[in-house]
Parts: structure tokens; C-alpha cells; sequence
């Protein structure tokens, strides 16, 4: 999970500034005041540990305080239209998960469109999700929790951030191509999910890796799998779900965008 910092800080300072700059009438460095960075889901998930790390890093070489504002709700969408709401001078951020692309074909009414309102600033990171379950469920791999969900349909609950989420997706994937039964269970974001898979509320969960990978390095959680095609540098003795299920992947990407101009559409 490396940041590559000069280039982000080109991309951050040229794109993100660009509807100002552009402007004759409002030429002149940027930022000229904090900058808020919206997550649209709650504190402590994922997303929103990116976003106070970027954040961090742009306050210290940018001179200007970026502030995480959390406004989270269905899916995420709640942030972006704050965003599409906002001034488009650059000064409002959104923190980008592939929960926005999932958005725009899961929902049939949405009061922006995506593309058209949403402005790419930078790519960031691209990570895998984890299959993680409680510790005191006695399946160690991949394989015996096939076997002990099989054995037992309907009896494991499977947390989430949420409907239309990553991880959401990518364990309705996995129920498909493994054909089990297993419950969902959506929450209002990464964290109280996590929480609630460590308390064993829930038996099982698919969380992106760097908001759970201390929790199974100290003990926690078991991690079965990882989603992308390749093992994961953070946890190279864990295998990849697709060691065990042919053809399965499934990562999550997160990124930048700024609202449009919406006087020039």
C-alpha cells in the first residue's frame, strides 16, 4: 500500500486546482483556504484512514489544513452529492471508493450522475479485500469453511459496510461461485462492522485489508483468503481465495474526484 507521493502531490495540486486556475478571475495558488476531503461512509473504516493519511500529507506540503468530513449514508452517496453540491473550486474533495461505480447501476434515482458531475483528480491505491472470519470459528481455509457453510445453510452471518459496498459484492460472489448459503448482514460502515466480527456477532466478513490486517496479525480475526489474483506483500502466507476458487477475484480502488463546474454542463 505505497503511495507514490510525487506524483500525487502533481496530480493533487494540478488537477485538483485546474477549476480555478483555469479561471482568469480566480488565478492564483491553491489552495487559498482548508480544503474539506468528504468520506461518505463513517469514521474508521478504510476510507476514511486513507483519507486522514492523504489529508495529513497534502496539510504538511500544501500549507493549507485538509479536513476528513464524514457524511455517510446510502452507499456512499450522501458524500458525493456533497461534493456535486459544493463550489467547484477545488476546495471539496471526495474520497473515491469502486463503491461509486457500483452506485450508478445498483440505484435507479440519484439526484447527480457520476460521471458527468464527478471530476477524476488522482488514482491513489488499489488493495485487495480479505475473507476474514471470527477466531472461534474452527474453519482455517478456504476450503473448510465451504464445507462447514454447506454443512450448516443459513447458520453464518456475513457482515458488511453495506449494501452495494466492495466488500459487499465481493462476498455475493463468493456465495455464487461456491453456491452456500450464508446471511448478510449490511452495516453503516467498515468499523462497526469489524467490530461487531471481532465481538462474534457475525461469523464472517470480506474488509479491506489495511482497516483488518493488525486485527489478524495480533490475533483477532483468521484470515482465509485474500481476493486479489496475487497474495498479498501484508500477508504473504495467506493465500488467495482463487488458490481454492478457480477464477475468483475481486479488489477495491480508491481515488480523488472534485464536482464539475456545474455552470459549463
Amino acid at each position: 500500500m505505497q503511495l507514490v507521493r510525487r506524483k500525487f502531490l502533481r496530480l493533487a495540486t494540478a488537477t485538483v486546482a485546474a477549476p480555478v486556475l483555469l479561471r482568469p478571475a480566480l488565478a492564483q495558488t491553491y489552495p487559498t483556504r482548508p480544503v474539506r476531503i468528504i468520506v461518505g461512509f463513517i469514521a474508521g473504516g478504510s476510507l476514511d484512514l486513507l483519507a486522514r493519511l492523504i489529508g495529513q500529507w497534502l496539510q504538511e506540503r500544501l500549507g493549507q489544513p485538509f479536513v476528513v468530513e464524514n457524511r455517510p449514508g446510502a452507499g456512499g452517496n450522501i458524500g458525493t452529492e456533497a461534493v456535486v453540491r459544493a463550489a467547484p473550486d477545488g476546495h471539496t474533495l471526495l474520497m473515491v471508493s469502486n463503491s461509486a461505480a457500483i452506485n450508478a447501476t445498483l440505484y435507479d434515482k440519484l439526484n447527480f450522475v457520476f460521471l458527468r458531475d464527478i471530476a477524476p483528480v488522482a488514482g491513489i491505491i488499489r488493495v485487495p479485500n480479505v475473507m476474514e472470519v471470527n477466531s472461534s470459528l474452527s474453519v482455517k481455509t478456504v476450503p473448510e469453511f465451504i464445507a462447514f457453510a454447506k454443512a450448516n445453510p443459513g447458520k453464518i452471518n456475513m457482515a458488511s459496510p453495506g449494501n452495494g459496498t466492495g466488500p459487499h459484492l465481493a462476498g455475493t460472489l463468493f456465495k455464487m461461485m461456491t453456491d452456500i448459503d450464508v446471511n448478510h448482514v449490511p452495516y453503516r460502515g467498515g468499523a462497526p462492522a469489524l467490530t461487531d466480527l471481532i465481538g462474534g456477532q457475525v461469523q464472517m466478513m470480506f474488509d479491506a485489508l489495511p482497516s483488518s490486517v493488525e486485527h489478524i496479525k495480533g490475533g483477532k480475526l483468521r484470515a482465509l483468503g485474500v481476493t486479489t489474483a496475487t497474495r498479498s506483500e501484508a500477508l504473504p502466507d495467506i493465500p488467495t481465495v482463487g488458490e481454492f476458487v478457480p477464477g475468483y477475484e475481486a479488489s477495491a480502488w480508491l481515488g480523488l474526484g472534485v464536482g464539475r463546474n456545474r455552470q459549463s454542463k
